[in-house]
């Protein structure tokens, strides 16, 4: 019998990444998001599943070696200072537990891959932090150190020999990490939404022609970024014909949210997550991980997350 039930991918390290006192990007958003689930009743109908870590090889499909070592070395220095911190940018720091928790989170989207693409389950989200979409191949940035949406494709990819996905990134801000990671590979469409002009400042011009992106001004609401989908994204995916899509799901485009000036709610969340899913019932089997993202004020993060995760899960 085929799989019916939506999977949620977290792990507990996730929480214990920590940038420091008033750091937006905080442990308490996961807790929101586990509150909202709680209340809704909605956790109940999940298939809770615990995140592994990623492997070197996994990782290393996205990032360089070089990378890859910096952040262990990063790691290794902080490890003996439970106290401290090792800044990255300006924006981004590791305590001794944040390379546990960003292999968490890359490992919760592989597995979450390997489960859906496994028939155990028809879709997945993964509740997990740091975020993801703004590491690049060689560099960490903007909260990001690992991007667990490139890393769960290329593994989709090279690993399960998928010929085709698709990446959604929707998020206040350029998913410019994954962009750097995934232009020019024809095997991938990315379609992107976000604010501009804003951090990180990139994607008006794509790196490439399998890169799709909505820059929209400050204060746009849902009406205009859905007609910009219908018109943009979805004749791309339709032509594309994905064979699984991945989720970049960031709510920091919320209109409560304070690191962003878009207007969106719950419903628009709503409206992206059957639109996607209906191209995936399409041409993907139903195939769909999400991955948390952004998504800063605590309130509408847990209404968003769940919004989204009920859609996926047709409840």
């Amino acid at each position: 019998m085929a799989a019916t039930r939506t999977g949620y991918f977290t792990h507990p390290d996730c929480r214990r990444h920590d940038m420091g006192r008033g750091h937006p990007e905080c442990p308490e958003r996961l807790d929101a998001i586990e509150d909202r689930l709680i209340a809704s009743g909605l956790g109940d109908a999940l298939e809770r599943r615990e995140a592994p870590l990623a492997s070197v090889d996994a990782v290393q499909r996205a990032h360089t070696e070089s990378h890859v070592a910096t952040l262990h070395e990063l790691a290794r220095e902080v490890a003996d200072d439970p106290d401290g911190l090792r800044y990255i940018d300006p924006d981004t720091a590791m305590n001794p537990y944040s390379l546990s928790a960003a292999l968490r989170a890359a490992g919760a989207a592989v597995a979450a891959t390997d489960a859906v693409i496994g028939g155990e389950l028809s879709n997945a989200f993964c509740a997990v932090r740091p975020p993801g979409h703004h590491a690049c191949r060689a560099r960490a940035m903007g909260f990001c150190m690992i991007n667990s949406v490139a890393v769960a494709a290329l593994h989709a990819l090279d690993h399960h020999g998928l010929k085709r996905v698709a990446v959604v990134d929707f998020d206040v801000h350029h998913g410019n990490g994954t962009e750097d990671i995934l232009a020019g590979d024809e095997r991938v469409l990315m379609v992107g939404l976000f604010q501009h002009p804003f951090y990180p400042y990139t994607g008006t011009q794509p790196l490439a022609g399998n890169m799709v992106n909505i820059p929209v001004p400050a204060y746009t609401k849902g009406e205009p970024i859905r007609q910009a989908i219908v018109q943009s994204w979805l004749p791309r995916l339709e032509a594309f014909r994905p064979e699984m899509i991945f989720i970049s799901a960031g709510f920091d485009a919320h209109r409560e949210d304070d690191l962003g000036q878009l207007g969106l709610v719950e419903a628009d969340y709503v409206w992206m997550t059957e639109r996607i899913k209906e191209v995936a019932d399409k041409y993907a089997k139903g195939r769909i991980v999400s991955s948390l993202e952004g998504g800063y004020n605590l309130s509408a993060l847990g209404r968003s997350v769940e919004a989204h995760v009920r859609a996926l899960a047709d409840l």
